[in-house]
């Protein structure tokens, strides 16, 4: 691979990424054709507009069920081996599908049954796939890399669908299925081939267990204001954006009055935007923010919505695709770049799980209320609502800033101090119960703002690590004088706390540690809960402790 590369295509110059992006573009071709195939087959066995998308629907909701525990199993465990399980089930369920349809046997109720079980697959290789991104590239590479994902997935949109029309006139659906479950094999190459090193927990503590996990994926979505504003984001450009993907074959049909060979190449064009959209894209975020990036990009795809809902030639359809394709792409790259980069690695796949939950369950929405709405009043008007709600839903949630910003710590500014080491009469029972742990503060009345401004970006901290029940108290006798106290569910989760801290939240600790008392009681205090009952048999022999007399 040459060492100089233009700007969009750098990320190839690694080997394992290069390797992987490609099997993943055979995959999406695949997907396409099994997405088209799909699309097209129920157009023939129930025609109505609400069935038909709901095979759109079919795909996605494994997505909105699914990615909390798939991205919390892909961050406890080995990502390769899951995605090689993924895989494999994906390719069954697509074999099946395949025989199905040859046989003569799908109907439309298989049809969804089979596309919910690939949907499976998929919803459980998502967060996995993003999260191995990271380990691929560099930092530098990283956006690039995302970015590349895009086009790569917008080529096989591109050569997808039209590909999928021509074989559809050839063998019917059942050949684009049977290839899209020979495609996988190219994801499982490389992925057996990637030597990627074991990775120990954090700390060489015991792994995650599945509910604690999920837990933490969860409340550290929760306090990242940067997470939470990608999914805004992305939830509000989804809803809109999902009705051409689920009323196109319809609107190919019906309004159009077109072949499965037009509408493979009108949803080309729509790869083809996406294409040109990820390889301008460099050149787009230099000279624009991206918050300002993703409005434009939200509202040029509207515009595409709108038009194609007028659409009554195969060019303007076309030009509306390739247009909405365009916004699709920038969007969707620049926004999932944003989460990308705000998440840690230890909860990397649980969090981009949660963000695309947020963005799988848009477009299951969008495809049900938009089928529904063009029962009611036509595909066409359907899609000029949808255009019209998607231009006033991305300028309603601009606000949300997708550029994080990162508090940097000073090398003039104290560490923060470390805690005394538990007793070892007590080493025995520090596996039971909650743990309480408490910080001094001594503030200037002068200052007073300033410490709660840092104790905003402190609770969010101290919750992203695994802290729960965060409170501040201030000494009514002495107003100088502050505690801060959090809990965590176990001593094993609080000895987590400090392997789950970012740069930036260090840099936080660390402008709060200035705000400490000094000498001993400036010292963080840890306390183990005690049930105060009388201790029992079943409570002695759990805790090691025997009752007194």
């Amino acid at each position: 691979m040459p060492s100089r590369l233009p700007t969009a295509l750098a990320p190839l110059r690694h080997t394992v990424y290069r390797r992987l992006w490609l099997a993943y573009v055979i995959t999406s071709l695949g997907t396409w054709l099994q997405n088209t195939g799909a699309g097209w087959l129920m157009t023939s066995l129930s025609p109505s507009p609400l069935v038909v998308a709901m095979v759109q629907a079919a795909t996605i909701l494994p997505a909105f069920l699914l990615a909390l525990p798939g991205g919390a199993l892909a961050d406890i465990g080995d990502r390769r081996r899951f995605l090689i399980g993924a895989q494999l089930w994906t390719m069954a369920a697509a074999g099946l599908l395949a025989a199905l349809t040859l046989a003569g046997l799908t109907t439309a109720t298989l049809l969804l049954g089979c596309t919910f079980a690939i949907g499976i697959g998929a919803a459980l290789t998502a967060p996995a796939w993003s999260a191995i991104v990271p380990e691929l590239v560099p930092r530098g590479d990283l956006v690039g890399a995302i970015a590349l994902n895009g086009i790569g997935f917008n080529i096989a949109r591109a050569l997808g669908p039209a590909l999928a029309g021509f074989l559809v006139l050839l063998g019917g659906s059942g050949l684009t299925f049977s290839l899209f479950a020979v495609s996988i094999l190219a994801v499982l190459w490389a992925l057996f081939v990637w030597r990627r090193r074991p990775r120990a927990s954090a700390g060489g503590l015991p792994r995650e267990q599945l509910m604690g996990a999920m837990r933490a994926g969860t409340r550290f979505v929760r306090h990242s204001p940067a997470m939470r504003a990608a999914m805004v984001r992305i939830f509000a450009f989804a809803l809109p954006a999902s009705a051409p993907w689920a009323l196109l074959p319809l609107v190919v049909r019906h309004q159009l009055g077109l072949g499965a060979g037009m509408y493979g190449v009108i949803l080309g064009l729509m790869g083809g935007g996406g294409v040109t959209a990820g390889l301008l894209l460099p050149q787009i975020t230099r000279r624009l923010s991206r918050g300002a990036t993703v409005l434009a990009a939200g509202l040029a795809s509207s515009a595409g919505m709108a038009l194609l809902g007028v659409a009554h030639h195969w060019v303007v359809a076309a030009v509306a695709m390739a247009v909405f394709g365009t916004g699709w792409v920038t969007s969707f790259s620049v926004v999932q770049a944003a989460a990308q980069l705000v998440a840690p690695p230890w909860v990397r796949a649980r969090s981009l799980a949660i963000y695309q939950l947020a963005y799988n369950g848009a477009l299951t929405l969008g495809s049900f209320g938009w089928g529904f709405l063009a029962t009611q009043i036509g595909l066409g008007p359907a899609l000029v609502v949808a255009g019209g709600c998607g231009a006033a839903l991305v300028w309603s949630v601009r606000g949300y800033s997708l550029d994080e910003t990162i508090l940097r710590t000073s090398p003039t500014l104290p560490a923060e101090p470390e805690p005394e080491p538990p007793a070892p009469e007590l080493a025995p029972v520090l596996a039971h119960g909650r743990v309480l742990e408490t910080m001094t503060y001594a503030v200037d009345p002068s200052r007073r703002s300033e410490f709660l401004a840092i104790m905003v970006e402190l609770r969010r901290a101290r919750s992203r690590a695994g802290a729960r029940a965060w409170q501040l108290y201030e000494d009514v006798a002495h107003p100088e004088g502050w505690l801060e106290v959090w809990s965590t569910p176990s001593w094993m989760d609080h000895l987590r706390e400090a392997t789950r801290l970012s740069p930036a939240d260090r840099a936080v600790l660390a402008r709060a540690a200035s705000f400490r008392r000094p000498g001993a009681a400036g010292h963080p205090k840890r306390y183990l809960a005690v049930d105060p009952s009388p201790p029992t048999a079943e409570r002695e022999a759990r805790d090691g402790t025997t009752a007194r007399p």
